[in-house]
């Protein structure tokens, strides 16, 4: 009924396994990848005839997580996996972007990858495992896509570099890191890192390159013995003569346009000539959509030529300058932390707000669920880049650079014990003309230690880009949206004067060198520093202490046994402590109480609340109270949080007191001390003790003047 095909190969200490014939046989490609007890059903499929009226190639990706993989069931009200997680949404980002570049030119079928986890065995995360899984089921596919990839993780742990590293393994390292690419070269790269040197980060590389190559001839053996027939490749290239009428008509303007520096006014003019080359073939029959094709490929060949032949840029740069710089602070009166980061025509305003544990992110995954105190939201206004379009949520995009800008920003947060906030950063990105996410980056820096959160140091981002034509390249600095558009490379590095927290790569060739690696980190580390220096003008250091609009947070603890008196019945002790104080008061199971307000008075007298819960009067003290209860003998008085005591009759006054309520009633504020506890936790309580202490103490003064 089934013709099985597997492969099995031992790969960093572990059992990787792909299958194929069994499952899903109705798709394209479909494998089902196995590494250690982590289980990823990856399937590849694609309409049979092109789609028209496009130029680029429709590829979806759809990574999905499935509770029953970790033997739960989903949480909240409905009982069922619905909107991707965040981890999702990533994940499918990380297989799409090392993929999309492999298909073959003027291939325009629909196609989608789907990766379903099946099994997670809590020690191998099924990223990589979907990654591999979905270059098999391609490879095997007959679908003309010209790899197959490989991929792997690398963390650095005590100076050494360990291969796909379990959860655990990946907590304790300094480094972690994906690299997907071919048997030629690196094709992807994303990363976090603490502080690593340029050498390591490029090391840890090129060691990801060299441990996925038994994969890819894992996949190759696979595709060898169960391959379907190859799909027949598209038609590629346009007839000579309409080449050259396109290069007759549009190249011309097209250089006088690419010669304006000012964004808008050189998107006013592109266009422009396009619509009359367009309009040149508006009789004929020929297809837009290829006169579209072909005045995209004679941009790329104006200005790639012009920075190989000239180290000339788009807007008179050279190859290695950034543009101009202004930083700015404290902009926001309200805001706990704010700046707003300009470089060029790329503008972040990225505001911080410091929250109380009530307000760290609960994150539900297939692993456990867990809390997540650093928040990070990265949005991209259609006015950015002066268009009009739908509001909608965040996507695949924003997730993306929200994610990584909160991998480069991350190492340097301080420890919860050391700055006890939920931090929050939003980022709105309001001009775009490059990269909004290295923007972010250095916004997000200034926002929080304008916010006083004691960063290690300050962190900044710089995007690099490529043109590479034969054995020529040039590596840009601070690339414009222009030169990714029509670059080889979009290569995120973002740091410290110290070293690297995150790396990012992706390309659009089909592979790239350790030389142009080198030459490019060599280089994105001199216009970090530059950019670092620009930053400093503004705040080189995080303030000392939060803005009064903040949450102050002060720290103590209690012993475990008292944590059920501070809460209270179904909570109510507590509830009436931060109603009555105004404070917030988080109260964890080892007894650390953190008690936040925006007052020193709130703050205060939650603080002297809870410790007279949970803590005992001491004889010799004098307490403030309030009457609760007058009886023939005396009064009774809480004086210590729920504690009351007995002030009796004798020990009122000073003179005989002859009844009670003629020295105090209900509902008096009055000063005690305390002269006893008996072994039945009775307190015996004086005023008349006070009188005469505070009595002597005035005496004292009045005769010392």
């Amino acid at each position: 009924m089934f013709n099985i095909h597997r492969k099995e190969i031992n790969w960093g200490g572990r059992k990787l396994v792909l299958e194929t014939g069994k499952i899903a046989r109705q798709a394209d490609g479909a494998v089902l990848a196995t590494y250690g007890e982590t289980t990823v059903l990856c399937t590849a499929t694609a309409q049979k005839t092109p789609k028209t009226g496009i130029d680029f190639m429709p590829l979806t990706v759809n990574y999905q997580e499935k509770s029953f993989a970790a033997g739960k069931i989903p949480g909240g009200f409905f009982k069922r996996e619905g909107q991707p997680r965040e981890k999702e949404t990533l994940t499918s980002r990380l297989i799409d972007r090392p993929i999309r570049p492999l298909f073959a030119k003027g291939y325009h079928n629909e196609t989608q990858i789907i990766c379903t986890v099946l099994s997670h065995d809590m020690e191998n995360d099924p990223d990589i495992v979907a990654l591999v899984g979905a270059s098999a089921a391609l490879t095997i596919s007959g679908i003309p896509f010209m790899g197959p990839i490989g991929g792997a993780r690398v963390s650095y742990i005590d100076g050494e570099f360990v291969l796909n590293p379990t959860l655990e393994q990946v907590k304790e390292g300094d480094l972690d890191l994906v690299v997907a690419g071919t048997a030629e070269g690196v094709l992807m790269v994303e990363s976090e890192a603490q502080e690593l040197s340029e050498e390591v980060m490029l090391d840890a590389v090129m060691f990801a390159h060299r441990s996925f190559q038994p994969v890819i001839d894992a996949i190759i053996e696979l595709a060898e013995a169960c391959a379907k027939e190859p799909w027949p490749l598209p038609e590629s290239g346009s007839p000579e003569e309409l080449v050259a009428k396109v290069a007759e008509l549009g190249e011309a303007g097209l250089r006088a346009a690419y010669g304006e520096r000012v964004k808008q006014v050189r998107v006013e003019k592109i266009a422009a000539v396009r619509e009359q080359v367009k309009a040149a073939f508006a009789d004929t029959d020929v297809d837009p959509v290829v006169i579209s094709g072909l005045l995209k490929k004679l941009e790329k060949s104006i200005v790639r030529g012009q920075i190989l032949d000239t180290s000339e840029r788009i807007d008179g740069r050279k190859t290695d300058q950034v543009r101009p710089i202004s930083a700015e602070v404290g902009i926001l009166p309200r805001a706990h932390g704010a700046a707003l980061f300009t470089r060029g025509e790329t503008q972040a305003l990225a505001v911080a707000t410091l929250g109380t544990g009530q307000d760290e992110q609960i994150v539900d995954a297939l692993e456990g669920e867990f809390r997540e105190r650093f928040l990070l939201h990265y949005n991209f206004p259609p006015y950015s880049v002066g268009e009009v379009a739908f509001m909608r949520s965040p996507g695949r995009r924003e997730i993306g650079h929200g994610k990584l800008a909160w991998r480069a920003v991350r190492p340097l947060l301080p420890s919860a014990e050391d700055f006890p906030y939920t931090i929050r950063v939003v980022s709105e990105v309001t001009e775009s003309n490059g990269s909004s996410s290295m923007a972010t980056v250095c916004g997000t820096s200034l926002a929080l230690m304008d916010a006083g959160v004691p960063l290690k140091r300050p962190v900044a981002g710089i995007a690099m880009g490529l043109i590479l034509e034969g054995d020529r390249f040039a590596v840009l600095s601070d690339i414009l949206g222009d030169e990714d558009h029509l670059g080889d490379m979009d290569f995120k590095v973002a740091g410290t004067e110290k070293g690297v927290t995150s790396l990012q790569m992706d390309l659009k060739i089909d592979q790239v060198t350790e030389e142009i690696m080198k030459v490019a980190l060599a280089q994105a580390q001199k216009g970090r520093q530059h950019i670092l220096g620009e930053m400093s003008k503004a705040l080189d250091a995080a303030r000392t202490g939060v803005k009064e609009s903040a949450p102050r947070i002060t720290v103590i603890n209690i012993p475990k046994d008292k944590i059920r008196e501070v809460i209270g019945t179904g909570g109510k002790v507590i509830r009436e402590i931060c109603e009555t104080t105004g404070a917030k008061i988080d109260i964890e199971d080892d007894g650390t109480v953190k008690v936040a307000a925006t007052t020193e008075d709130s703050a205060t007298a939650a603080i002297q609340w809870i410790k007279s819960l949970t803590s005992e009067p001491e004889i010799g003290h004098i307490y403030t109270g309030k009457v609760v209860k007058v009886v023939d003998f005396g009064a009774f008085v809480n004086f210590f949080g729920s504690r009351d005591g007995l002030v009796h009759i004798s020990e009122l006054a000073p003179n005989r007191v002859a009844k009670v309520t003629d020295v105090i009633n209900e509902g008096d504020e009055v000063r005690v001390k305390v002269l006893g506890i008996d072994e039945r936790g009775k307190v015996r309580l004086s005023i008349k003790a006070v009188l005469a202490e505070e009595g002597g103490e005035q005496e004292e003064a009045e005769a010392g003047a």
